[in-house]
């Protein structure tokens, strides 16, 4: 991050090669095909290295709605097998109604980590249900934070009303923008001003009218996509492509991919587990190549883990996380000790960072420390006695925990 405030702006760090891959990329490594790996190790060379390019019409005007697909006929059947809860046929905005709690949450903190937001999950559950800011963290943080729990009650709210029309996108905008720009006015309006992408060979077109032009054209054209996920991923393709807006182009197409999803009652896409890095990369390969291999793999990949958090497809997907099942012993320690300890939510995302950052190796500390988050604010009294803790410490925790 350089600069504070309102004013802070986040790059990639400069390399020379491509850097060795973190945990969370090598548990997305076996998802990747050989295209995606291809693109992603161009885009991790050095702006210079890599061939400066503008906006490509052709890339939009080539898509054919329910003609042309992005996603394959298999991919859009997996999708619908794990995505569609076993519900009756209920109105749009039923099934997301029931998990709204949850996903403001998840969406919120995974939308803005995504775009550098350093709050942690617990502070993220804090600000959400209190309002109560994280210590030490710029105002801006809260602010994305709060302007994306809007953003999620407005979809859910008037889910009959929105879809891929100006009025739903342009609002989509205005919230997540709100007191976010320089200039307040450009929340909610299209950009009539020429915008650069730091760490990116890609120019975005810069005249207004083709802007307006371009941008009614992917919503036209989404519209008109008969199946969801389809739907989904094309907005997360091209509205971003397009940057119609001054800034925060991206977190609207994250959000507006769950239009379809929400519309159809279909688990939605919260984006747990995505690492940052390969989502900036998939980005850019789209930008710079036109390229969609690496970000479609990741958003198949991303869009399981999201579906699995919010439908009983446990058993589906295989065999239980690896990851927890390593460090199952370090959880129930950890966990057992913070109720123990009465820790208060204040306090809690710093102790666990603490504990991790002592006794684990790097590459998994950020991982164990959202498990451990989770964990923590999904304590009820129908799940403690697996940590071994005694009902009248988990009582007197709670009653801490819970405090304001």
């Amino acid at each position: 991050m350089e600069g504070d405030g309102r004013w802070a702006k986040y790059r990639l760090p400069d390399v020379a090669s491509p850097p060795s891959s973190s945990g969370e990329d090598r548990v997305l490594d076996s998802a990747l095909s050989d295209a995606a790996k291809s693109m992603r190790d161009y885009v991790r060379q050095s702006p210079q290295a890599r061939r400066p390019v503008g906006y490509n019409r052709d890339f939009l005007n080539s898509y054919r709605p329910n003609i042309t697909f992005y996603l394959t006929a298999s991919e859009r059947l997996h999708l619908t097998s794990v995505g569609r809860p076993q519900i009756a046929e209920q109105p749009a905005g039923t099934y997301v109604k029931h998990i709204l709690s949850r996903l403001l949450i998840d969406l919120a903190w995974n939308s803005s980590r995504l775009e550098g937001n350093t709050y942690s999950l617990l502070d993220t559950k804090r600000l959400i249900e209190f309002g109560e800011e994280a210590v030490g963290r710029a105002h801006l943080e809260a602010q994305m934070i709060l302007n994306h729990k809007d953003a999620i009650e407005f979809l859910v709210s008037a889910a009959d009303d929105i879809g891929f029309n100006r009025y739903t996108i342009l609002n989509l905008h205005g919230l997540l923008a709100n007191n976010l720009l320089v200039d307040p006015s450009a929340a909610g309006r299209l950009r009539y001003i020429a915008v650069g992408i730091e760490r990116s060979a890609f120019h975005p077109l810069e005249v207004p009218q083709l802007i307006e032009e371009y941008f009614d054209q992917i919503l036209a054209t989404a519209d008109a996509i008969v199946d969801p996920f389809e739907q989904a991923f094309f907005i997360m393709v091209q509205l971003p492509y397009l940057q119609p807006f001054d800034d925060v182009n991206k977190r609207v197409s994250r959000l507006a991919a769950n239009i379809p999803l929400i519309k159809n009652n279909l688990s939605p896409l919260s984006f747990a587990d995505v690492p940052r890095r390969v989502y900036t990369e998939a980005v850019l390969g789209v930008y710079e190549l036109n390229q969609i291999d690496l970000l479609k793999d990741l958003f198949l990949w991303a869009y399981e883990r999201s579906a699995a958090r919010y439908v009983a497809i446990r058993q589906s997907l295989g065999e239980p996380d690896p990851f927890r099942l390593r460090y199952r012993a370090e959880l129930r320690e950890l966990v057992a000790d913070l109720i123990r300890g009465r820790t208060r939510r204040k306090q809690a995302a710093a102790r666990i960072a603490a504990w991790a950052a002592e006794r684990l190796d790097p590459v998994d500390r950020e991982r164990f420390v959202e498990i451990t988050e989770a964990e923590l604010t999904g304590l009820h009294e129908g799940n403690f006695a697996r940590y071994q803790i005694r009902p009248s410490e988990f009582a007197a925790w709670r009653k801490v925990w819970e405090a304001r």
